[in-house]
């Protein structure tokens, strides 16, 4: 997705995550700990190259070999694209309740831990007993 993002438009970390948000009608905004080792990857493998800036921050410019990467992998960045707005149109039907935002965003920071690998066997058990930990104040509240 940054990368679709990038080849639109050269653009900072910070206005990639304001895109998304946007995209999503504010249902999802990745994190600076997402977006910015992911700019460094795609940097690494040659899609996209910093550019000079009037400021101090880094803006990102696609290369050719990143938009040959899109055009190769276009049925999914389609998809996903359609995906964002997707969830930007369900919030808005759902109402934009910053619980649910939040609910979403548990389950986003879970799929990336898990992603990321070097989980124990306790690992599974600890984020489940953090969960219920909160289940158990919510339902507390008054």
């Amino acid at each position: 997705m940054l990368l679709k993002l990038i080849a639109d438009e050269p653009a900072h970390g910070y206005d990639l995550i304001r895109q998304i948000e946007k995209l999503t009608g504010g249902a999802y905004a990745p994190s600076p700990g997402v977006v910015y080792p992911t700019l460094t990857l795609l940097d690494e493998m040659g899609l996209i190259a910093a550019q000079a800036s009037d400021d101090s921050k880094k803006r990102f410019a696609a290369t050719d070999e990143g938009r040959r990467h899109l055009e190769e992998n276009r049925p999914q960045v389609d998809a996903l694209i359609a995906r964002l707005v997707e969830m930007g149109e369900a919030r808005e039907q759902h109402g934009a309740s910053p619980v649910w935002r939040a609910v979403r965003n548990l389950g986003v920071a879970i799929r990336n831990r898990q992603a990321r690998g070097g989980f124990t066997d306790d690992t599974p058990h600890d984020i489940a007993a953090l969960i219920d930990e909160l289940a158990q104040k919510i339902e507390r509240l008054r």
